[in-house]
């Protein structure tokens, strides 16, 4: 299994089958360790990239992305008591006409009123949909896989308030969720 030319078509893995035809569609899952392509960053360790098997050959296949996810446990480590947190699902299409969701999640760095949440989503939500409809998908994917989004967002909301972290936590191609 080949991985998609964003990750310079790197092998993904093996996988043994007695009909080629019935790799299709099937969907494998690597970390961004595994590939060695987030560096030595903590992330790394809890990115996990989904991988659908696209075109099958005699000896290889090829892949395409449809999304990332960052562990739920990683996500719980900087959401402490007395912080707000900010939960947002963005749904757009990028230039080249695939529909993206986008997961987001806000820390804030102390609790905040109704009216700096509902600040702080309107910020989220005019960003977010600047970063996927200026871009083609393979462009977004990696902007979010390697944090430039989150800190575009961060250095945004924290003109608002004191923030803690802002992560894309999932990220999903339109065939996904529709």
């Amino acid at each position: 299994m080949k991985a998609p030319a964003l990750f310079d078509s790197k092998e993904l893995c093996e996988v043994v089958a007695s009909d080629p035809k019935k790799l299709q569609d099937r969907i494998i899952t690597k970390s961004l360790l595994e590939l060695g392509v987030g560096g030595s960053s903590q992330i790394a360790m809890f990115t996990t990239l989904r991988f659908r098997i696209k075109d099958v050959g005699e000896t290889d296949a090829s892949t395409a992305l449809i999304g990332h996810t960052i562990s739920p446990s990683f996500i719980k480590t900087f959401a402490r008591r007395g912080k707000s947190l900010i939960h947002l699902v963005i749904d757009d299409k990028t230039k080249d006409g695939e529909d993206l969701r986008l997961k987001v999640i806000a820390v804030t760095g102390a609790g905040v009123s109704w009216n700096t949440k509902r600040n702080l989503r309107e910020a989220i939500r005019e960003e977010t949909r600047k970063a996927i409809t200026e871009k083609n998908f393979d462009e977004v994917i990696q902007d979010v896989i390697y944090g430039r989004v989150s800190s575009k967002l961060f250095s945004r909301l924290k003109q608002i308030t004191k923030m803690r972290r802002v992560e894309v936590r999932k990220s999903e191609r339109g065939e996904e969720f529709k």
